[in-house]
């Protein structure tokens, strides 16, 4: 919960920054599309290519749980012709203000163009549902199709440009979700256990038939205590869980706190490898792509499980 100071910043914040949309006279004759995270400023790139100015507010390692919204950021979103958020709650401190510029200029919640059947429920607060759609490719290739219907709808002049950008992508997300079938069906059905810092994989769990547990909840925002270390050691040491797992975006105090609680006991577990969960890698790289960040993951998460990994 917010406290009544950090609240009445974020209303002035707001109204500042919805009462003062307007033209951005040096932005040229492209559109200038602002996203929050890197996954989702790659789908759009994938769609409009060189068609439109991009950028994205969170970079590598960055927890869009936790994310504030910068001045800066303030004045991105204002310049935007359009915005790209994933939504579902991902970018909590962050929602008040993608709402309200919803009246002022077109604003896209990608994970939120899918059906309400596609999401995996959070039992963490009723009725709200798991926002980490990226990890089954399949489902993000299905976002990733509505999101360029809609972003057509903003530039029918390149429709067909567009249409065959999306087409080829999609392809490419065909190959990348059998590819990733047929490296989890190298591990041996009962090393299939993939431990994290916090539940963000429970949509690749669901597609690849991988379970899946997280110390924190879907949100860094969730608090975990002793028991819950103590809990899931126990998970660990019982089933001879190989190697586990930290994030990119997620601090290793946690899941290092596991790995000393299963040591303790007389189980040798290690670290896997830093996955990469809410954020990609470095641009320019192939792990700042969405496709090399899931081959990233998956490789490592493949070496770990189906063989005793090397400690990093």
């Amino acid at each position: 919960m917010y406290s009544l100071h950090t609240k009445i910043l974020l209303s002035i914040s707001i109204l500042i920054l919805v009462f003062s949309c307007s033209p951005n006279e040096d932005k040229g004759d492209q559109p200038y599309i602002v996203c929050t995270t890197g996954m989702i400023k790659d789908a759009v790139e994938n769609v409009v290519g060189d068609k439109a100015k991009i950028e994205s507010l969170m970079g590598p390692g960055v927890d869009p749980h936790l994310y504030k919204a910068t001045q800066g950021d303030l004045q991105k979103l204002q310049q935007a012709d359009i915005i790209v958020y994933n939504g579902l709650f991902l970018e909590g401190k962050m929602g008040e203000i993608l709402q309200k510029l919803k009246s002022k200029k077109t604003v896209i919640a990608m994970a939120e163009l899918l059906p309400k059947n596609s999401y995996i429920n959070n039992t963490e607060f009723q009725g709200a549902y798991d926002p980490h759609i990226w990890f089954d490719v399949d489902l993000w290739k299905k976002a990733s199709l509505l999101l360029s219907a809609e972003l057509i709808k903003t530039d029918s002049s390149n429709q067909t440009f567009y249409q065959k950008n999306t087409d080829h992508y999609a392809l490419q997300l065909d190959s990348l979700h059998k590819a990733v079938q047929t490296q989890i069906n190298l591990i041996p059905d009962n090393k299939r256990v993939l431990v994290t810092a916090h539940d963000a994989f429970a949509y690749f769990g669901r597609a690849y038939e991988v379970d899946v547990r997280g110390l924190q909840g879907i949100s860094t925002l969730s608090e975990f205590g002793l028991r819950d270390v103590s809990n899931l050691v126990d998970f660990i040491v019982e089933n001879e869980i190989p190697s586990i797992y930290t994030e990119t975006s997620v601090s290793e105090k946690a899941i290092k706190a596991v790995l000393e609680g299963c040591r303790s006991k007389g189980h040798e577990v290690v670290i896997g490898g830093s996955l990469y969960s809410d954020a990609m890698g470095e641009e320019g790289t192939f792990e700042g792509t969405y496709i090399g960040m899931v081959h990233s993951n998956v490789e490592k998460i493949v070496s770990g499980l189906s063989q005793k990994a090397k400690e990093q």
